[in-house]
């Protein structure tokens, strides 16, 4: 079940590998997560220390957080993930100039978890013809619907 989505990943890059990791959350984050308080689209992924963390992701505090708590909404997570596959996470990102975006945050089997995706950067162009596709899609969708109404018999 998705939580939040980056649309703005799948516009701004060319996705290639996805990958799936664990996230570590303070209580009231949970919390927040689970009211829907949470917000992906300025989020990128870094490598520190042979480790991944979530920059950018924004998890607004709920106003009944816990008054001992002074939350950070825009503080850095870590990201779980087995050390093999970090190692060639950064091989990819190091060599090649590959990207870590956060595309999705999910429950599985009853915990927060972040798709992550290694991705290139689109150049102006390249998303002028995406935006051109999506146009065209609709438009299309759009005339096939007024056919089908105005000549019922099909």
């Amino acid at each position: 079940m998705s939580i939040a989505e980056n649309k703005k990943a799948r516009f701004n890059y060319h996705l290639e590998e996805r990958h799936e990791t664990g996230i570590v959350l303070e209580g009231w984050e949970v919390k927040a997560i689970r009211a829907g308080q949470v917000q992906l689209t300025d989020g990128y992924v870094v490598i520190k220390d042979g480790e991944l963390f979530l920059i950018g992701c924004r998890i607004n505090p709920l106003r009944e957080a816990s008054t001992h708590v002074h939350p950070q909404a825009d503080r850095t997570r870590k990201l779980l993930m087995h050390r093999d596959e970090i190692r060639r996470l950064i091989g990819k990102v190091e060599q090649r100039g590959f990207t870590l975006v956060p595309l999705d945050l999910h429950y599985k089997g009853g915990r927060v978890k972040v798709e992550i995706a290694l991705a290139k950067g689109k150049a102006e162009h390249d998303k002028r013809e995406t935006e051109k596709k999506r146009d065209w899609e609709r438009e299309k969708g759009r005339l096939m619907r007024t056919k089908v109404a105005s000549n019922p018999k099909g």
